[in-house]
């Protein structure tokens, strides 16, 4: 977890790996133990082995694995390609007696491809407040980036690489390890470093953790129906500190989150032609013991197959839904429908399909929408209350993905609906006139998003990872552009900017 005394105390890089003077002496699996980086003031970190109980008892210093050095006690092997690490952890003891050991000390399972402080590295983290996260460190020097999970103290932790994606999964002692959600792009190159860390997250401490039933391995081999592990989690922009919302492993994605415009931390997204909804915590708040953690479906009455195409109005009141459940003109083509955030029967917008929802105005008396006529895609307006539709564009634009700046006098979308040729994204009044670029021609950038407050879009885009979409924000003029999330769908803005 960030310390934000470490990030301003880390602006220089520290070196003191001490492997060469390793005390090398095997211990169970492993080969070696050292202190990485700068060691605790009261004295250097230990690992003893015991066979009888096959258990590793670690004792780490230092200041925190954290910003863009680290600093505690290893004990490692040497490894290469695909592999396992997963043990039981448990904090055992402190030194000195008096005083309180930092809530984020931490035991790790650490992937790690040099013992330099500023390495590249990937670790399964166990604080000791109970909080269990992903970390690490994609570039040497770079500053560290976490996905926290949603489950608070699990015993059983376990790393997995696969070729460049590392992942961690949790569990108690003795029974099955289920994802945590979210993963990391981590290069590790040749042989790299497997093994147990602990840090005191504290110069003037020494904090002892055991690790029991280590296992280390490879991983196994995708057999069956392919299935996916499909994570909402919540980001800050600012940190990029991500928390895991939910997570479930199925063959179908979960799709399109929306926050809802209160104070509950409430998303809301659709699994299986149905709208559930689930609270999260955002990185940076405490859990919630008593927030809603298994999703609930939401009663939309006849729809019963939406499809990723919904959103609320900013007073929270009214659902625009495009769902494909009803037979017109024998065809199931998506149309648009609104339901009252309250309860009550839906109501039909749309009398052609296929017509999918994407922005309401502010005042919420008007939708946007994107719809195919004739063959041809483009950007509709329509009253809540029904009647004509409104054409904006035409259909050398092919506009899709489309959202309803705060202020509702302008939309931000994509062109182009053919996955095979790239993508950009423009600006367009709301009236349909000024269409202007954001992006240039040759990536695609997909799905914008406006901030709360209209001074950034936030956006999918391919490139930085070519066959793999990542997560962008920029101004709303286009400016500043830059990367917050690697591996990425569905993107939308919390109610704050």
């Amino acid at each position: 977890m960030r310390s934000h005394t470490a990030a301003t105390l880390f602006s220089s890089l520290l070196m003191f790996a001490t492997a060469s003077a390793a005390r090398a002496q095997p211990l169970g699996v492993f080969t070696g133990h050292t202190d990485v980086g700068k060691p605790s003031t009261i004295g250097a970190g230990s690992a003893t082995y015991d066979p009888a109980t096959k258990t590793y008892s670690v004792a780490g210093g230092g200041e925190n694995m954290w910003a863009t050095a680290d600093h505690f006690h290893y004990v490692w092997k040497k490894m290469s390609g695909d592999v396992t690490l997963e043990a039981t952890i448990a904090f055992v003891s402190s030194n000195p007696d008096t005083g309180t050991p930092v809530g984020h000390r931490k035991a790790c399972l650490v992937l790690r491809q040099t013992l330099d402080s500023d390495s590249v590295y990937a670790d399964a983290a166990g604080h000791g407040d109970g909080l269990t996260s992903l970390q690490w460190r994609a570039a040497k020097g770079a500053v560290t980036e976490e996905v926290q999970s949603n489950v608070v103290g699990p015993k059983r932790l376990r790393i997995e690489k696969r070729g460049s994606s590392v992942s961690m999964s949790i569990g108690d002692p003795g029974g099955p390890l289920h994802p945590a959600g979210g993963s990391a792009r981590v290069e590790l190159a040749g042989d790299f470093y497997v093994g147990l860390g602990v840090t005191a997250h504290d110069t003037g401490r020494i904090e002892t953790a055991t690790f029991s039933d280590v296992s280390i391995g490879t991983p196994a081999p995708a057999t069956g129906k392919a299935t996916i592990v499909n994570t909402l989690e919540t980001i800050s922009v600012r940190s990029k500190d991500r928390r895991v919302a939910y997570v479930v492993t199925q063959p179908e994605r979960i799709e399109a989150p929306n926050w809802f415009p209160d104070a509950t931390n409430t998303l809301y997204f659709n699994n299986g032609g149905k709208l559930f909804k689930v609270q999260a915590e955002p990185p940076g708040t405490p859990p919630n013991p008593n927030r809603l953690k298994a999703p609930e479906a939401v009663n939309l009455g006849m729809l019963t197959r939406i499809n990723n195409d919904h959103g609320v109005t900013q007073d929270g009141t009214m659902w625009a839904i495009s769902d494909q459940s009803q037979t017109v003109n024998g065809r199931r083509a998506s149309l648009i429908y609104t339901v009252p955030v309250a309860g009550g029967a839906p109501m039909r917008l749309t009398g052609q399909g296929p017509s999918y929802f994407h922005g309401w105005s502010p005042d919420g008396k008007t939708l946007t929408y994107c719809a195919e006529r004739n063959g041809n895609f483009d950007v509709y307006t329509i009253s809540v209350d029904g009647g004509p539709e409104k054409r904006l564009t035409t259909a050398e634009i092919e506009a899709g993905g489309i959202d309803v700046s705060p202020d509702g006098r302008q939309m931000v979308f994509h062109d182009h609906q053919n996955s095979a040729k790239p993508s950009s994204i423009f600006t367009m009044n709301i009236d349909g006139t000024q269409v202007t670029p954001l992006t240039t021609r040759g990536h695609f950038d997909l799905q914008p998003v406006y901030s709360p407050d209209g001074s950034k879009i936030l956006f999918l885009s391919d490139r930085a990872s070519p066959g793999s979409l990542d997560a962008f924000v920029m101004d709303s003029n286009g400016s500043h552009l830059r990367r917050i999330v690697e591996g990425a769908s569905w993107p939308d803005w919390g109610p704050e900017p």
